[in-house]
């Protein structure tokens, strides 16, 4: 009966796949398991690699996505495709100690506990697998941060190496936000009751193949999942980006009416205009880049998109205007009427480009 499965996203882990498929036969020796790999469309023929193994070997599974990525979300799906009652989530990379895999089954297994962690913090672990001071400077600080929305104390937060029991998962995977690449950091901040969790050490080692994945896009898409997280069901993250791109563009269109206006004595209706423009083209770059960078236009849908954000956004800066004048004319005051024009302009704004500009398109996702 099957009794653990090890979910492995991969990106560009081809010459990873046999030498880890090996370890973990020798690790497993006498335990019912199975390995999901979850693909997210590698260039170096990872998925085929791995779908020649899985002909041969039952215990080997693939799920193929096309046009879908991240490594938080590529870790759910592979945890959902399985029946196991355990999980365990590892990298492609090697760096993990998978010699610690039957030490965590046994302690969720006797020890009545949800999640097992493996720390590079504790004594005698280590993390020098992580190369340079900047890597580990990025990893310290993220484990700080962390704390703002885990709900427990744990020496490594930003692990991404823990088995967990399948009750724990049904628990919080409606709550997960699938953003990112710490999923355990998700999981923590999901659970609503106290978890017994329990940590291994273990060495964190050099990787042999391929490349890290390690970038600015990485930390900033942790930051998004940490600021979801802290708001919780109050506001949209992205209604949050968007608004903050909204306040640059504000700063950015009264500098520029006054450069256009007051200094090179431009007449106000022009400078008005001109800098209206450049500010609504600039805050469609910054929304292309940050709000929504997981659904980023690029090439001829991007002029397409920065068409309908013009378009959409000059409708909401109608209805702006004509709200507030109609509440000043009510009889409130202007501070509070400009307020409620805004707030109703940004509301559209969101609604109709999250809609027309980044609308999101059919995802393919392959199993085998």
């Amino acid at each position: 009966m099957l009794e653990l499965a090890v979910i492995i996203p991969t990106l560009n882990e081809a010459a990873n796949i046999a030498p880890l498929l090996e370890r973990l036969t020798a690790v497993l020796a006498g335990v019912e398991w199975e390995v999901v790999f979850v693909d997210d469309d590698s260039r170096d023929d990872t998925a085929g690699v791995i779908r020649r193994v899985a002909v041969e070997d039952q215990r080997v599974r693939l799920i193929e996505r096309i046009g879908r990525t991240g490594l938080a979300s590529a870790c759910i799906e592979g945890m959902l495709a399985t029946a196991a009652p355990y999980l365990a989530v590892m990298d492609a990379d090697l760096q993990h100690d998978e010699s610690l895999l039957p030490r965590m089954l046994e302690k969720l297994k006797t020890g009545g506990t949800d999640l097992v962690v493996a720390s590079r913090n504790l004594p005698g672990g280590s993390a020098a697998g992580l190369g340079g001071e900047r890597r580990r400077l990025l990893s310290r600080l993220g484990a700080s941060v962390s704390r703002l929305v885990c709900h427990c104390e744990i020496s490594d937060p930003m692990s991404g190496f823990f088995m967990l029991r399948r009750d724990l998962l049904q628990h919080v995977v409606r709550r997960l936000s699938g953003a990112g690449f710490k999923i355990l950091v998700d999981i923590l901040a999901s659970a609503d009751r106290p978890l017994k969790i329990a940590e291994l050490p273990y060495e964190f080692r050099n990787r042999l193949h391929g490349a890290s994945k390690l970038d600015v896009n990485v930390g900033f898409e942790y930051l998004m999942l940490l600021l979801e997280k802290l708001l919780g069901d109050l506001l949209p993250v992205r209604f949050v980006l968007f608004g903050i791109v909204g306040s640059i563009g504000v700063v950015l269109n009264l500098a520029e009416l006054w450069l256009l206006y007051r200094v090179l004595a431009l007449s106000f209706t022009t400078a008005q205009a001109v800098a209206a423009g450049v500010a609504m083209v600039t805050n469609f770059f910054l929304n292309n880049v940050f709000t929504y960078r997981d659904l980023r236009l690029r090439g001829w849908r991007m002029a397409a998109g920065l068409v309908s954000f013009c378009i959409a956004c000059s409708a909401g800066a109608l209805i702006n205007v004509m709200l507030a004048t109609v509440c000043l004319e009510r009889g409130l005051p202007w501070p509070i009427a400009a307020t409620l024009g805004l707030g109703v302009g940004s509301v559209w704004n969101y609604s109709v480009t999250s809609v027309l500009t980044w609308r999101k398109l059919r995802r393919r996702t392959m199993s085998a």
